[in-house]
């Protein structure tokens, strides 16, 4: 693999010479770099918030950019279409029944969703984040006549890189009528200034998870639903056990640290292969996700995939199987608790002396994203 810093560098020209003729989702104003000090969020960025109820587009000088006190500039303005969206691909579409099923199964036994709340969908543009905002949008009617009123937005982070652009969404979630938040931040510009980066995606990670956190509390937002599968976990929970010893996978439904946001993961007992085949049946607008970070093949997560893949073949219920084994690690709701050895005196012990696996409690820097596990060399 090339040295981190020259992998910077390229990933800076990249940059320089690609983001320019990105179309344009924004006012004009300048903004100040990015201070590369903290991942706090007192760093710079822009919302752009739009309005769902506007049919008509204004002109861009009606845009309306106010400044608060972190140092944050809030844009509301009419959306600019970066690709034209054709009616017909931008309207609702009802979920198959091996996505719905699942994960109104997920919803119930988790009490994922609850009556008043207000849950941020976090939209990158893939095909499972799109389709579980078809499938939530559905279960709105369901939980209504259930008794259980929630409302649903979404969110999505811009990082900024030459090869992914996810500026399409807004004119999409504009006719679907989806109240929308539309963030960038120049991730890649920031690694580059820092001292010492272990992983990018794992940088990249942490602070789009700021981001989001900060404008669910920003706009009122009390849950985060994001879209990972079955398959994520599965794959999350091999990767945790190869790489870090822990018996460790991405939880289901959780309160984060400062207990004022809840995450949730609808999806966890739907399949991946679903999902894309509800994507392309349906034509979903999906968007590559290509970073030019991620160039070294093969990922160490498509590397576990293929491995699961292998297997299933021999054992068709490999993922069922899966599924149960790992209830008690995302039935966790709340971060920091986690299924590690502990060494004492090189030598793994417990207080029974049996050196079996204990429970134990984490901190540093596995803080709210400790669950995530996207990354080998993550918290």
């Amino acid at each position: 693999s090339l040295p981190f810093n020259i992998l910077l560098r390229g990933l800076s020209f990249f940059s320089q010479n690609n983001l320019d003729s990105r179309p344009a989702v924004e006012s004009s104003k300048e903004l100040p770099p990015a201070s590369p000090s903290s991942l706090s969020s007192t760093s710079h960025h822009t919302i752009i918030e739009v309005d769902s109820k506007k049919n008509t587009p204004a002109e861009s000088d009606s845009c309306n950019v106010t400044s608060s006190a972190d140092n944050n500039d809030t844009v509301t303005c009419p959306v600019i279409s970066a690709q034209p969206i054709e009616p017909a691909i931008a309207k609702w579409h009802a979920p198959t029944k091996n996505i719905l099923k699942p994960m109104m199964k997920a919803i119930e036994e988790y009490q994922m969703i609850r009556d008043g709340d207000k849950v941020l969908l976090c939209l990158s543009g893939g095909k499972d984040s799109l389709s579980m905002l078809h499938a939530l949008r559905q279960f709105q009617f369901i939980a209504k006549k259930k008794g259980v009123a929630f409302e649903l937005g979404a969110v999505t982070v811009d990082p900024m890189t030459p090869t992914y652009n996810p500026a399409p969404l807004i004119p999409y979630l504009k006719e679907l009528g989806v109240p929308y938040l539309f963030e960038r931040q120049g991730i890649l510009k920031q690694a580059e200034q820092m001292e010492e980066v272990s992983s990018i995606c794992s940088l990249c990670s942490r602070m789009k998870r700021g981001r989001i956190y900060a404008a669910a509390r920003a706009h009122g937002y009390n849950v985060v639903a994001m879209g990972q599968h079955l398959d994520d976990l599965c794959e999350s929970f091999f990767m945790s056990i190869f790489h870090n010893g822990l018996l460790r996978t991405m939880k289901a439904n959780y309160t984060v640290t400062e207990g004022d946001l809840r995450v949730i993961r609808p999806l966890v007992y739907v399949r991946e292969r679903d999902l894309r085949t509800f994507a392309e049946t349906k034509h979903l607008p999906v968007i590559a996700e290509n970073c030019p970070a991620c160039f070294e093949e093969p990922k160490e997560r498509h590397r576990v995939k293929q491995l699961l893949a292998q297997q299933e073949l021999l054992f068709p219920k490999l993922a069922h199987s899966l599924q149960r084994a790992m209830k008690p690690l995302y039935s966790k709701d709340k971060v920091g608790l986690e299924s590690r050895p502990v060494m004492t005196n090189g030598t793994m012990s417990e207080q029974n002396g049996h050196g079996e696996f204990i429970e134990i409690e984490i901190s540093g820097n596995c803080r709210d994203d400790a669950d995530d596990l996207m990354f080998p060399d993550g918290c």
